[in-house]
């Protein structure tokens, strides 16, 4: 019992760490700005530092927690990600900014790096056992002062520059692609002005709802009687002397009624005049006034008051 007790935890064990390295594995680095400006994003501190965006491309909520940040292939352990920080848990397909400062006593999401301006800076994230590669990028030196490095979309794409004008926004702790309007509903509001059209479509999807309901309750209700009358079937058959006997009880035998016959005579003092008529009449008691109070009484005499 306690070897199994025992291999059930390991295998539980197990589970649960090759869930978090596949979860942990949908992490991405998604922009990177090597020199940031006064005009850029700051840091609690007010100070203006190179930054890291990393992505949670899952569809569920990620801790990053234990992972490694560097810019040194040969150190894939310089900077971890420290554990406790309820910051660390990422919610799903949201972004995080850690400042590229050199001063992780500032907090868990300053990293013990900095970035040079003007080389390649290659990045990399490790998975917790500091060997598994999750992702990795190399930012040219091209790349100008508030100028960034990211993804042409979230988690996915190539990499571009981003010059912060109209058309290439910076976006820290925001999507990289900005959507102004749906396509899909301008496309709609153009082939339907009026809302007619949607109109008639959601009644019809509520009627449609309610008919299928309807049959969905009358087929069940078809089935449940078939399926009784099956297993009375298979009752019957299996038990004939129960279907003679329940056939017998529906009349009374002749004991119960002399029964229900002799309490009613004992009751009402009743008796039959004739064979099989059960007669009960009720005896009604003449009244006779010799036996009325009412006259065995006098008078009480009236007096008169003369004036």
């Amino acid at each position: 019992m306690k070897k199994r007790l025992f291999l059930m935890l390991v295998m539980a064990v197990a589970l649960c760490g090759v869930a978090g390295a596949q979860s942990r594995s949908a992490i991405r680095i998604n922009e990177v700005m090597v020199q940031n400006t006064p005009d850029g994003i700051a840091d609690e501190y007010g100070a203006h530092h190179a930054w890291i965006e990393l992505f949670n491309a899952n569809f569920a909520p990620i801790e990053i927690s234990s992972i490694y940040i560097t810019n040194d292939s040969t150190v894939k352990t310089l900077y971890p990600v420290p554990l406790g920080d309820v910051n660390t848990r990422m919610p799903k397909r949201q972004h995080v900014i850690f400042f590229a400062d050199g001063e992780p006593n500032k907090g868990t999401f300053h990293t013990n790096f900095t970035l040079t301006p003007g080389v390649d800076n290659w990045i990399g994230i490790y998975d917790a056992d500091g060997r598994t590669l999750i992702d990795e990028v190399v930012i040219p030196a091209s790349v100008l002062p508030g100028q960034s490095w990211a993804r042409t979309a979230d988690g996915k794409g190539d990499w571009a520059l981003r010059t912060g004008g109209a058309d290439d926004y910076i976006t820290p702790s925001s999507a990289n692609v900005i959507k102004d309007t749906n396509e899909k509903i301008e496309d709609f509001a153009e082939r339907d002005a009026n809302g007619w059209g949607m109109t008639v479509m959601a009644m019809a999807i509520v009627f449609s709802a309610l008919l299928v309901l309807c049959l969905c309750f009358y087929a069940i209700g078809k089935i449940g009687s078939l399926v009784s009358r099956i297993n009375k079937a298979r009752s019957q058959q299996s038990h004939p002397e129960e279907k003679v006997v329940a056939r017998d009880v529906e009349h009374d035998t002749g004991e119960e009624i002399a029964a229900i016959v002799m309490a009613l005579h004992d009751h009402f003092d009743a008796h039959d005049r004739e064979n099989t008529i059960l007669t009960i009449n009720k005896v009604k008691r003449a009244y006779s006034p010799w036996s009325s109070k009412i006259y065995n009484l006098r008078e009480v005499p009236q007096r008169t008051i003369r004036r």
